[in-house]
């Protein structure tokens, strides 16, 4: 996957500490996500960036200090944000499963150009603490928790759910709160059937909506929701078919190598291209290739 772009504090403090890090994946936008436990331990952090937190399990003896004392308040689906600059400190007492988002001022002023078409000084968030909102709990169950960060073939998905959810922050916890603007209609027949064309000439790479989103010369935000409207699915839906759909016609009706069918339509593993091929038809490559013999 994408070498990380830049240091993290949050993330290096934390590896100092008794925090286990299970996953980590760099974006191509430079977002990175950290999967961590941790437990009996004490934390203060103060970053030169923004992390959003979901708390993925557990969490109910974490406390955090506060000018009147320790407070608890986690548990599973609860989330922090602690803006850039903020100081935290917290004293980890039990289990803790939670899942790192860090990103910086700049990725959510590129968001608002693009979303919004303005460009302010800088877009301050809000410091939440044990919160809860629905909406980021979604993102990060059905897109973040729901796949394999280190394959290639996932990391449109990744990418839309960071940008989910960084729109999300801008819209319910900054200091500008923009209505996202309405988008009606979909692509052009030019646009999409520039856009496909690229896909499927493309599903041996890892896509990005970035990547997408250039092809069709939208903004991130602009491309899903005309997409959509075009195909009546997200992109990052669409792609997945589309590899899919490459992967059961190599297999029935070619003899090339499983692990080559897997490369070429964007897998970086065999046992994950045999996972999600299973999942989606019922029967392994093997099998289904029997089935044809």
């Amino acid at each position: 996957m994408t070498v990380m772009s830049r240091a993290y504090d949050t993330f290096e403090t934390l590896r100092q500490q008794n925090a286990v890090l299970r996953e980590t994946v760099a974006l191509n936008s430079g977002i990175q996500l950290a999967a961590w436990f941790n437990k009996h331990d004490t934390v203060t952090v103060k970053s030169n960036h923004h992390t959003l937190s979901l708390y993925v399990a557990d969490g109910y003896e974490s406390y955090h200090k506060t000018a009147s004392g320790w407070k608890n308040g986690g548990g599973p689906d609860r989330f922090c944000l602690m803006p850039e600059q903020s100081e935290s400190s917290w004293d980890i007492r039990d289990d803790l499963s939670f899942v790192h988002l860090y990103c910086t001022d700049e990725h959510l002023r590129g968001i608002g150009e693009q979303i919004w078409d303005k460009s302010p000084a800088s877009i301050a968030l809000d410091e939440k603490t044990f919160a809860s909102d629905p909406k980021i709990a979604m993102l990060y169950r059905q897109f973040l928790l729901g796949c394999d960060w280190q394959q290639a073939a996932n990391q449109l998905t990744l990418s839309t759910a960071s940008t989910l959810l960084l729109t999300h922050l801008i819209q319910h916890y900054s200091s500008v709160q923009w209505k996202l603007p309405i988008v009606t209609g979909g692509l052009s027949p030019f646009v999409l059937k520039t856009v496909v064309e690229y896909i499927d000439s493309h599903l041996s790479q890892p896509l990005t909506l970035a990547e997408l989103a250039a092809v069709a010369s939208l903004s991130e935000y602009h491309f899903a929701r005309m997409f959509r409207q075009s195909m009546k699915m997200a992109p990052h839906q669409y792609v997945m078919h589309q590899r899919m759909e490459k992967a059961k016609a190599l297999v029935q009706f070619t003899q090339q190598p499983l692990t080559d069918i897997a490369m070429a339509c964007g897998f970086s593993s065999a046992s994950h291209f045999s996972n999600r091929f299973k999942a989606t038809t019922g029967r392994t490559p093997s099998q289904l290739r029997a089935a044809k013999m």
